[in-house]
């Protein structure tokens, strides 16, 4: 974790993304492990946050195990290409990130339990992926559906980064920014570890407690 790895490329700019496509690519409307929807609306009160911390695979089992958690779906966020595919986004020219839907309840799972598995399962500090991952595609994210949602974020890093500092780690490079237009992946990315239990994973690993 918080190793030095060479520097990709930054988020392109949008009028150097691909143009991508009007319909959104198919997939299940249903979570292969709880059953729950994994396309919105989704119930009242319930409330959603995006994260993005290099591979989705990973990363969505980590927040659907997440008691309070009702459902989890993997994303594309952050850029600008509609409905890219996985092909497209690999080419890091759409400008979004890998990422995971996670819609929760409030009542029984707080933010800082959600931001606890996000700052701890991946490493904050690499600019533009992860691991081996490199490139815009898997970069680090917190996209808010709220402003209490941004501002939570941010406090979290200015908390984070403070443990890091005291244990002589770099700096986040983690962006934080209003979701907007989401896209879900394709079918055979959605809950991908349940599916295939030991495919490729690069989370679970942690140097520095949140809390």
């Amino acid at each position: 974790m918080f190793g030095l790895r060479r520097t990709p490329a930054p988020v392109p700019a949008p009028e150097d993304c691909l143009p991508g496509r009007a319909d959104a690519i198919p997939t299940s409307d249903v979570h292969f492990v709880n059953g729950w929807p994994i396309h919105g609306p989704f119930p009242a009160n319930m409330d959603t946050i995006v994260f993005g911390m290099g591979c989705f695979w990973g990363a969505e089992r980590l927040f659907w195990q997440v008691p309070g958690v009702l459902t989890t779906a993997a994303v594309y966020a952050g850029g600008t290409t509609p409905n890219p595919t996985y092909q497209e986004t690999c080419t890091s020219m759409t400008g979004h990130t890998e990422a995971v839907l996670v819609v929760f309840d409030p009542d029984e799972v707080d933010l800082q339990a959600l931001f606890k598995v996000f700052w701890e399962n991946h490493d904050p500090t690499q600019y533009m992926g992860q691991g081996n991952d490199i490139g815009s595609q898997y970069r680090t994210a917190i996209y808010g559906t709220t402003e209490a949602q941004l501002e939570a974020a941010r406090k979290s890093l200015v908390s984070y980064q403070a443990k890091l500092d005291e244990s002589g780690f770099g700096e986040i490079t983690t962006e934080i920014a209003p979701a907007g237009e989401i896209y879900h992946a394709e079918e055979v990315h959605q809950q991908y570890l349940a599916k295939i239990p030991n495919g490729y994973c690069n989370h679970g690993f942690c140097q520095v407690s949140y809390d």
